[in-house]
């Protein structure tokens, strides 16, 4: 479908569809919401950034509104699930802008803030909710939730629900839910515990799917770059300061491994703030503000906490911590490169576990990551295979320890750094071009030649 207007939905709704600037459906829209109008429940699968928040919320006001309540008291008939804060609040900014010109009403219910304002709009009357599980069941055992006039549910991030421990209170929830319902369930993946899950709340579903599952979006130029553990953070300094880097979302796995990197970019005069679950929700908003406004230009992140980070333009990624869920990393690198934009993911890989995360992150995508090693801190280890499942999903033990061919661990530990003077972007030098394009520009990252003038090589 080349137009809005082609999908079914009503007047008001196409209005503020217009309004909001948007012209063409994306693959998921145009898939999705034809569906969804025709009352079927929908298993949906769609990289992050695709377009997923219109594809469920449009065809639900469009039916919400069409389907007016005449009761006294307005009462909740559509409820929209969600991991995190940050994603609950970007779904019901949008769902707000949809319904600029229908008499629809919606609350954000989340925790980390007082519940007051939130309960003040639901004694009003409601008739969406979009909520994280917790601070929805705790409304509820307080009687100031009524999920009994429900009819449609949407559970978005599905994957990530799961991966966060949500799967008790998600089945809590449902409980609670009228059985004549349609249910929505929107992911970026679809491994198997969801979709074994989705088969006990969805009725006959149809799948859309607009990629292949667990793939990372074609138009992100991925690189990794070899580095022990201790000359990570001066390597994420040297990387941030590349000319072509104008946003970073920077990924570490804990919240204190967060505020250490921001201390020390910090130091280094690198405008950069943390977001994880230890702050608070002000503290998030103003640092995500910031961010958006360019008053700072890297955000530090740890998983949970960037789920619902929805910043056009984020032009790099970088994983300065290798996740151990391969799935977390699609999800990582799916913040840049968004609604058909370029972007650059870099993943620093240390000399011990990682080097097997990477290898099973390829495994998952099917494609190798191109290995870039003319930087100051590579640290000489071997390429990381890419095993297509052939060898029973074991990699080789040799790639994983890092050991030469004759068997000898190679930890790369005690070798020294390349040149420290090697210039940041390096013009017409060993560095690059000189716009950040000499990371993530070239898929046959071996072509460029090492610094020969420092210590650390493999001879």
């Amino acid at each position: 479908m080349s137009s809005f207007d082609d999908l079914g939905l009503c007047e008001q709704v196409l209005q503020a569809t217009q309004e909001l600037g948007y012209e063409t459906p994306t693959p998921i829209q145009a898939q999705a919401i034809p569906k969804v109008l025709a009352g079927q429940d929908v298993l949906g699968v769609a990289q992050t950034g695709t377009g997923k928040t219109a594809a469920f919320s449009l065809p639900m006001i469009h039916r919400l509104h069409l389907e007016r309540y005449s009761g006294q008291h307005r009462p909740i008939r559509g409820l929209i699930l969600t991991p995190t804060r940050e994603l609950a609040a970007q779904i019901e900014e949008n769902i707000v802008g949809y319904t600029k010109h229908v008499k629809l009403f919606s609350v954000t219910l989340f925790g980390g803030v007082s519940q007051h304002g939130q309960v003040q709009k639901l004694r009003r009357g409601v008739d969406i909710v979009v909520a994280t599980p917790g601070r929805l069941l705790d409304l509820q055992e307080q009687g100031f939730v009524n999920l009994n006039h429900l009819q449609y549910f949407v559970l978005d991030e599905a994957d990530t629900m799961m991966d966060m421990g949500f799967i008790h209170d998600l089945r809590r929830i449902i409980k609670h839910l009228p059985r004549d319902r349609q249910s929505l369930f929107f992911s970026a993946t679809m491994p198997p515990n969801i979709l074994e899950f989705a088969s006990t709340v969805l009725r006959d579903p149809e799948r859309v799917e607009v990629a292949p599952e667990s793939t990372a979006a074609e138009t992100v130029n991925q690189s990794m770059l070899f580095v022990n553990q201790t000359d990570k953070r001066d390597l994420l300094v040297h990387l941030l300061k590349q000319d072509g880097v104008e946003s970073a979302l920077v990924f570490t796995r804990t919240k204190y491994g967060a505020d250490k990197v921001v201390r020390f970019l910090k130091r280094n005069k690198i405008r950069s703030e943390a977001i994880h679950g230890n702050k608070t929700q002000p503290q998030r908003e103003r640092a995500m503000k910031a961010f958006r406004s360019g008053n700072i230009n890297v955000l530090v992140a740890t998983d949970i906490a960037a789920r619902g980070i929805d910043v056009s333009g984020v032009s790099h990624v970088i994983n300065f911590e290798i996740p151990n869920v391969s799935e977390t990393y699609v999800h990582r690198i799916g913040r840049t490169g968004r609604a058909g934009a370029s972007g650059v993911a870099w993943s620093l890989v240390n000399e011990d576990d990682e080097r097997k995360h990477i290898f099973e992150i390829q495994r998952l995508m099917d494609r190798a990551i191109p290995l870039f090693e003319d930087h100051p801190w590579h640290n000489g280890m071997e390429e990381i295979p890419l095993d297509r499942g052939r060898t029973g999903g074991q990699p080789n033990r040799r790639a994983q320890e890092g050991g030469d061919r004759s068997g000898k661990k190679k930890s790369g530990r005690n070798k020294k750094p390349f040149n420290k003077r090697h210039r940041p972007g390096g013009g017409s030098g060993r560095g690059g071009s000189g716009d950040g394009s000499s990371f993530g520009g070239n898929r046959r990252k071996k072509s460029f030649k090492k610094p020969n003038n420092g210590g650390g090589d493999r001879s």
